[in-house]
């Protein structure tokens, strides 16, 4: 077991470590899903749900693996875990909210291949988190997965109202926006400590 506190993991895994800003993970919904406030900010609660219930049971399954000396299957299964977990979320937001189904469109299933999701399995493995660590490790991880969404959506609204050279609208300028707000989270690398 990992002797690292859980306040560390969660602060490293939310602003030191963001997946988006500094690990660069989950670049493609980022990016595509960042343009209006309230379709981000419902993505990244979709989001933080399919990472913590796919992160609990992938630290399952890991477990399982292990006993019976079955660690070559761990990828394979967590792509299943995190698809069928997907699939559930994507039927409730479909029966529940059929107007924000719509607003995600092709994003939503897409978390299936956000390398995000399966990363936060992954590492969690590696750095062989207990169960607590790896249920922080989940949710600070895609909160800040979440956060950053949230933050280049509100930038990208203001945007909108301003006026803009004719050079850089489009994906130019939300490419430099993306390098910008990466800029500022790697200005956290400090809290660390150096590590």
């Amino acid at each position: 077991m990992n002797e690292v506190s859980l306040g560390y993991i969660f602060i490293d895994s939310l602003l030191i470590n963001n997946f988006v800003l500094s690990v660069f993970l989950g670049i493609c919904p980022f990016i595509g899903v960042s343009g209006k406030i309230t379709t981000a900010w419902r993505m990244g609660v979709a989001v933080i749900f399919v990472i913590t219930v796919s992160s609990v049971l992938a630290f399952g399954t890991n477990v399982l693996l292990m006993h019976f000396h079955a660690e070559y299957l761990r990828i394979i299964s967590f792509i299943v875990i995190i698809a069928s977990t997907v699939q559930l979320v994507e039927m409730f937001i479909k029966k529940t909210s059929p107007a924000l189904f719509r607003a995600l469109g092709i994003y939503l299933p897409l978390i299936t291949t956000n390398c995000a999701v399966l990363g936060v399995a992954l590492f969690q493995t590696a750095r062989e988190y207990s169960l607590v660590q790896s249920v922080v490790f989940a949710v600070a991880s895609s909160a800040g997965f979440a956060l950053a969404l949230f933050l280049m959506a509100v930038i990208r609204e203001r945007l909108e109202l301003s006026d803009i050279p004719d050079m850089v609208k489009g994906t130019a300028l939300v490419l430099m926006l993306a390098g910008t707000l990466s800029l500022a989270f790697m200005g956290f690398a400090g809290i660390g400590g150096g590590s």
